[in-house]
């Protein structure tokens, strides 16, 4: 029986003989994974004769809990600040806030709606979206309350 040269290598599976390959992508920060491979790495090629100080293994362990400690810090601080940036946001809401558009004119309005929807918080003003970082003041809207005015009139009619 003889087989055909074309027929042998479509029957291959795929993968097997492929001279494709698959290009990986490094990281560009270390995190604890690539620190904990490191360490393992040295230890599985340290000298026999010559093993690795264990006070040198201890502090290499406590800087790898460290770096995992300052991450977790560091993600902690990053939604706070964008707990805060939502906030402060939302306040603005019935407020009168100015800011300056692309061509550089300053505009003021009424601040109606907040949008979550991107990284950072947008307000909507007199209609247009703007974004939280753009506004450059606030001001809460005046007020004319008639009826304090008439209320301070009637206590000073009763006392007289």
């Amino acid at each position: 029986m003889t087989i055909d040269a074309l027929a042998a290598t479509a029957a291959a599976p795929t993968g097997m003989y492929s001279s494709t390959t698959t290009t990986r992508t490094p990281k560009q920060s270390m995190d604890s994974e690539v620190f904990m491979s490191l360490l393992v790495t040295q230890l599985q090629n340290q000298d026999p004769s010559s093993p690795m100080d264990t006070n040198e293994m201890i502090a290499q362990t406590t800087q790898l809990a460290m770096m995992e400690k300052l991450t977790e810090m560091a993600t902690a601080s990053e939604e706070g600040f964008s707990l805060q940036m939502r906030t402060s946001a939302t306040a603005l809401v019935g407020e009168t806030v100015t800011y300056t558009d692309a061509d550089g004119v300053e505009i003021t309005g009424l601040a109606s709606s907040v949008s979550f929807a991107g990284p950072i918080p947008t307000v909507t003003v007199n209609g247009e979206p703007v974004a939280l970082d753009v506004i450059s003041g606030v001001t809460s809207p005046t007020v004319t309350d008639d009826t304090s005015v008439a209320k301070d009139s009637a206590e000073s009619t009763t006392a007289a």
